[in-house]
Parts: structure tokens; sequence; C-alpha cells
């Protein structure tokens, strides 16, 4: 195969060297290879890997065998000679065939994007949930790599949900793995019932899911509204276990807010398939604040991919608000006016400069009322102790006291009317205002 508009790059060694791949796959479109290659080398720095080198390729059709063509597969072992990574790291998903037969001609390790994920993920997980989901999905990703994962596996922290696994335990056979997946995924299940549980015990108040590509300041955006800790850092998944707060202050009805995992292109399907019950809170959510970062050279199409992976986890039909985060960082004259006329409904701010809080504190107050039925209920004086019992379940408008007794002008969201009938005399029924 001919390769072409080939390059290759090298920079200093230190850490646990690794050299970069990325390959424009025939016919593709989207992500351009620079900006995909931009976006592994921080996915390979935040999994502690520094890239000593940068090999690219754009060939006309795939080797089956090696993924690259022999020419390009011949320049990548010269670099691998060179440098003496520890680990070849593929911006695409390779076969399990593709990976063995790479190893055994670099003579290092070999990974792609997909496992790459999921060494970070793994060292980010922190509940006990989040450990399971991530060992789940790493021993999916293995059990076709069976021959060659074993060794790789046992020297991650933490290991795959077994204890210990040694350099001898090679041939452990793949009944043994299918037993593993099927005790975490029974695992998960007990979880996901615990979740539904507290869920169930939420269910009154409105939720607010934050959802977006990772790194667009979710957990930045979490902290400013709930005053809450969440970890910040200009890192991709800095944040992997989602948060939940309670939210009152600043806004008429108290609110739950949680900050979810962060997307990105190309992620692993069976982490996708694993982390769904965590992504709940978003499939759940009242309203999902889609957050973007604005001065991101690729928005279009992390827009493009948060929309197809929220698609996937069923969360598409959700009431949303599309929010562009770093209104700050945008530095090219007309973009923020261009983009404010293409989403009008759109709420722009910059966490870091504090801008934009205000508007968007606005815009989940009007889409929390659009849910709500105006009801007017008339209280004779003997009723009127029942006030305080109707304030938690309706928002109270007016208030008009006269000589038979008073008037109230509510705002009731819909989950709350059934109880609100309950506890009203047949003679004080609402009726519509």
């Amino acid at each position: 195969m001919t390769s072409k508009n080939e390059s290759a790059t090298s920079g200093p060694s230190k850490g646990r060297g690794a050299i970069l791949v990325g390959v424009q796959m025939p016919g593709g479109k989207g992500y351009s290879l620079d900006l995909s290659l931009e976006e592994l080398d921080g996915l390979a720095t935040t999994a502690n890997y520094f890239p000593v080198a940068t090999v690219t390729q754009k060939p006309d059709v795939i080797n089956p065998k090696t993924f690259l063509g022999k020419g390009k597969t011949e320049e990548l072992k010269e670099a691998v000679d060179l440098h003496n990574p520890e680990a070849v790291i593929f911006d695409e998903n390779l076969s399990p065939g593709q990976t063995r037969n790479l190893e055994k001609i670099f003579n290092c390790r070999v990974i792609d994007r997909s496992w790459l994920i999921l060494e970070i993920f793994s060292h980010h997980a922190r509940t006990r949930e989040a450990k399971t989901q991530v060992d789940l999905a790493r021993l999916k990703y293995a059990l076709p790599r069976l021959t060659h994962m074993w060794g790789h596996l046992s020297r991650q922290r933490g290991g795959i949900g077994m204890r210990e696994v040694g350099e001898t335990q090679i041939q452990l056979d793949r009944r043994l793995i299918r037993n593993d997946i099927y005790k975490l995924e029974r695992k998960l299940k007990l979880i996901d019932k615990e979740k539904i549980t507290q869920r169930k015990t939420r269910a009154r108040l409105y939720r607010v899911a934050l959802v977006g590509y990772t790194n667009v300041g979710k957990s930045s955006l979490m902290n400013l509204l709930t005053e809450a800790e969440a970890l910040v850092e200009n890192k991709l998944f800095a944040t992997l276990d989602p948060t939940t707060r309670r939210v009152k202050k600043n806004f008429p009805f108290p609110i739950l807010l949680s900050d979810t995992v962060g997307l990105i292109n190309k992620l692993p399907h069976d982490l996708v398939a694993s982390f769904k019950s965590t992504l709940d809170e978003a499939r759940e959510a009242d309203l999902l604040l889609e957050v973007n970062d604005l001065s991101h050279p690729n928005l279009k199409n992390q827009m493009v991919a948060t929309d197809k992976l929220l698609k996937e986890l069923g969360v598409e039909e959700a009431d949303s608000l599309t929010v562009f985060n770093k209104t700050d960082a945008v530095k090219e004259p007309g973009v923020l006016e261009a983009m404010k006329r293409r989403f009008p409904e759109a709420v722009f701010l910059s966490c870091k400069a504090g801008e934009g809080i205000d508007a968007l504190r606005a815009a989940i107050i009007r889409r929390y009322e659009k849910r709500l039925t105006a009801l007017r209920v008339e209280l004779s004086h003997a009723q009127s102790g029942l006030l305080h019992a109707i304030q938690k379940h309706a928002m109270v408008v007016n208030s008009d006291y006269h000589a038979d007794g008073v008037t109230l002008d509510l705002k009731v969201d819909p989950r709350e009317r059934k109880k609100l009938d309950q506890l009203l005399d047949k003679s004080s029924k609402p009726t519509p205002a």
C-alpha cells in the first residue's frame, strides 16, 4: 500500500514514553487528523504517558494484518527502536489480531484509543459503582485479546476486578473471564437498584444534569451554581464519578444539579454500555444543560459527538438547554455574535470570569415554570392552616385575603397535582386559573 501525507515528529523522552499513531481513515469525515491527534496527546498525558514521537498516515485502505501499510509499519519500527517507548498508542481501535501482529514487530506494548480511555477511567474511578463499571468494560475489552492482555492488565493498579493477576496466570481460560464478567454484571445490577431507590426519594425535586464533552467546564459550572468543591483541572476526564447537589440559593425552588462524566469522540462501546447506569442521572433529568467549549477549534464535531452519544444513551428526547462556556477565551472577532445569532435560545457564559451565571439561572427557572400549571384555590378561614402544607406541593404566586377566607394563585408541577388534590377538601378543590 502506498502511504500519503506521512510525517513523524519527536520530542525529549521522560516518564512512560509513548509513540502516538494517527490515521486519517479512508473516506473519513469529522475530526481532522491534527485535532484528533491533539486530543490523543491529551489522553496519553492524562494516562501518565509522555509522547516522544508522533507518526501519521492517510492510507487508501486499511491493512487487515497491521492496520498500517508495510512502509509505514517499517518507519514506525525505526521510531520504536530509536525511542524505546513503553507503548505505541493508536488513535483508532485495533482488532486483536492487529494488536498481536504489531506487538511482535515492535516488541513493545501496542494499545488503541479504547484501551487508553479505559486506563484513564480505571485511574480516576473512586466510587464502588464507577470501579465496577470500569472493571466490567476492561474485562469485555480483554476477553478477545486474552492471549496477550493478561500481562498488561496485571500491571494496572487495582487490577480488572480480580485479585493480583500474576504473570504466570496467562493461561487463564475464557470461562474464568466470562465468570468474572457475570459477577460484575450482577454487582452492577444490585448497585443500580440502590441508585433507583435513591432517585425515587428525590423525584419531587426538579432535576438538572450537566452533560457535554470532556473538559468543557462542567465541574467549574457545577461549583458556581452550587458552591460545591468538585475537582477542576484542565485535563481530560479529571472527574469521573457523578456529583449531585441540592441547590436552593438563588432559585425560587430547590433543584438537584448533577455533574455527569464527560463524553468524548470514539468512546469505547463497552464503556458506554457499562456507564449507562451512571448516566441515568442524565436520562431521568427534567432538564439537560448541554455544555460546550465555545473556544475549542473542533467545537462543531464535539457537539456532533456529544449528540451521538446522548442518543446512544437514550437521552436525546430530554428537555435540553444549550450552554456555551469559555466566552472569555474566544479571540476571533465576530465569533461570539455569530454564534448568538445561530443559537438564539442558548446561554453564553464564562465560568472563569464569572459572567453569564445569572442568565443561566434565569433560563433554568423559565424552563421549570413552563412545566407548571396555573391553579386557583379558595380556602375558608378554617382551612387557612393548610397554607404551609400547600407550599410543599406548589408555588404560591399570590395570596388574596378577604372576608370569606383567602384566594391562592398557584403554579403546580404535574407530579404534585395528585398530592395537592388529596390534601385539599373537596369543597376547596383547585380550579384552573
